[in-house]
């Protein structure tokens, strides 16, 4: 009996599922994606032989060549309630909510309070002029200590930010990743004078633990 010979094709891939889940990848990353804010300043931070990983919930201060003082602090929700009582303490600074949702999913900050609603009302572009001005920076002197208000209204939103979510204040004193930390970043170039001014601050207001950001510095090759 003659074998029965079937007819030979090439196999064929249907691509159509495929192409549909890369295009539902692609559009869920768009949706899902949070582009960074443009920091107002940049600073070349020394190196050092020690890496230490900054907790998530860290309070900032950066330093930048000039001496200049920048403030941040994460969550949105902290930011907002950092903002409104900062504000309170000066009767002369008004803010609308719009201003305070603007405030609060922006990144570091660095501008006396009384152009804080010009800063907020302005443009990326107008906020770049601003930031680039050469008394930008948040005042810290005796006289004037509004970082010293910053620092202490920033951890007590970030306290009662906690609470709200159910994560007790004992838990806060005793849980390391719960726990708000301190960090100072401050450029290679800045005058310790202005670094200690910083620290002061930090110390008058009894916080004695901090981290000084550094970058990773290379071990030199052992010489034989």
């Amino acid at each position: 009996m003659p074998k029965v010979k079937l007819p030979k094709g090439s196999p064929s891939l249907d691509m159509t599922p495929m192409v549909d889940l890369g295009f539902l990848l692609v559009t869920f990353f768009i949706l899902t994606a949070k582009f960074r804010p443009t920091e107002p300043v940049q600073v070349t931070i020394p190196a050092s032989h020690s890496e230490i990983i900054l907790p998530e919930k860290t309070l900032l201060v950066t330093i930048d060549k000039d001496g200049r003082v920048f403030f941040d602090l994460s969550g949105k929700e902290v930011r907002a309630e950092m903002l409104r009582r900062v504000v309170s303490r000066y009767g002369n600074v008004k803010l609308t909510e719009d201003q305070v949702n603007r405030f609060a999913v922006m990144a570091t900050f660095g501008q006396p309070l009384e152009r804080i609603g010009q800063y907020l009302d302005g443009d990326e572009k107008k906020r770049a002029q601003m930031d680039a001005m050469p008394d930008a920076g948040i005042p810290c002197d005796s006289l004037n200590n509004q970082l010293k208000d910053w620092i202490l209204d920033g951890y007590a939103s970030y306290i009662n930010d906690a609470i709200a979510h159910g994560i007790s204040e004992e838990e806060l004193r005793k849980n390391d990743k719960l726990r708000l930390s301190y960090a100072i970043k401050a450029d290679g170039d800045t005058d310790y004078d202005k670094v200690q001014k910083v620290i002061n601050v930090f110390r008058d207001q009894q916080i004695f633990q901090f981290n000084m950001i550094t970058s990773l510095e290379s071990e030199a090759p052992a010489v034989n």
